[in-house]
């Protein structure tokens, strides 16, 4: 009788069964480390984001400083990366820039994605007129190329920063409206939401408590990877002259000024444009990595 009694208040024997979605978290981070060059995309962007926000308090010089005496200066002790046309610090203004452009890329994906994962799992569950009416509105934002369908959309609105995020964010849309909607309809049709449909569940809480979090693993790979495409997208538009205005420093913004001087002073493009490539980079990698490792169909 006394054993019983030990066994019933052991703690051991009483603890919670552990939680089925974090299990799958840990199985997902395991898979994740035994790919190297996912965990060196990730280190990437984690330092990218530490130095997008402490960075601007230790830089040598001010990003927006000129120095005309010396302007189209060589990399030097002085200046790491040289000086521009105005003879401003181009790691000055890099490190400055990293925040903005992380910034625009984030957000932009954010509410790009918070719409297309609306509309695609309305789309999806609803089906029917629906589903048509959205779908087809979709598709004619897919018939547009998403650097096209941003430009168009900025040269309408105007040239700056927030018009720039609008843009990357609409152009984004539909790539989430259509990864969410095929995974809801999968969803939709297992045996345990005719359960809940049974057992007299609102529409709101089967989408939001039982088919978003199963259909998250795609949305959380195309987020990772429209972050390096924003990113492109939105340095493409500041090269054209509608993204952020002048003395922003914006890579692409940067990288538009340095043109002129690839002869005579390279290394005022060549620094932006490689700060672009890393970042953009080690977002793929980490999209790439998260796929696989999101994959049911990949083993352990």
């Amino acid at each position: 009788m006394s054993e019983q009694i030990e066994t019933i208040d052991n703690p051991q024997t009483s603890m919670k069964p552990p939680n089925p979605r974090l299990q799958n978290w840990k199985i997902v981070f395991n898979k994740l480390k035994k790919n190297k060059a996912s965990m060196v995309g990730g280190f990437l962007i984690l330092l990218f984001i530490i130095i997008a926000i402490v960075g601007p308090y230790f830089t040598p010089y001010s990003p927006n400083t000129q120095d005309v005496v010396n302007k189209l200066a060589p990399p030097s002790a002085e200046n790491w990366f040289g000086t521009d046309h105005f003879g401003r610090d181009i790691f000055s203004r890099i490190i400055h820039g990293m925040s903005i452009t992380l910034y625009v890329g984030f957000f932009s994906v954010f509410l790009g994605a918070t719409l297309g994962v609306l509309i695609g799992v309305v789309s999806g569950y609803y089906g029917g007129r629906t589903d048509t009416i959205l779908m087809r509105i979709m598709d004619v934002l897919l018939a547009f190329p998403g650097i096209l369908l941003a430009l168009a959309i900025v040269s309408v609105l105007g040239g700056n920063l927030f018009n720039v995020i609008l843009a990357v964010a609409i152009s984004s849309v539909p790539v989430f409206a259509r990864i969410v909607r095929g995974s809801t309809l999968s969803v939709k049709k297992l045996e345990y939401i005719d359960a809940m449909k049974a057992l007299g569940a609102s529409d709101t809480r089967i989408i939001f408590k039982h088919i978003l979090p199963n259909v998250s693993s795609p949305i959380i790979v195309q987020a990772t990877l429209s972050i390096a495409t924003a990113i492109l997208s939105a340095s493409g538009l500041s090269f054209l002259g509608l993204g952020a205005q002048p003395p922003t420093p914006e890579w692409g913004a940067m990288l538009s000024d340095g043109r002129n001087y690839l002869f005579n002073a390279p290394h005022v493009a060549t620094f932006p444009g490689l700060a672009i490539v890393a970042v953009v980079l080690a977002f793929n990698i980490l999209g790439d990595g998260l796929r696989d490792a999101l994959d049911p169909k990949t083993k352990d």
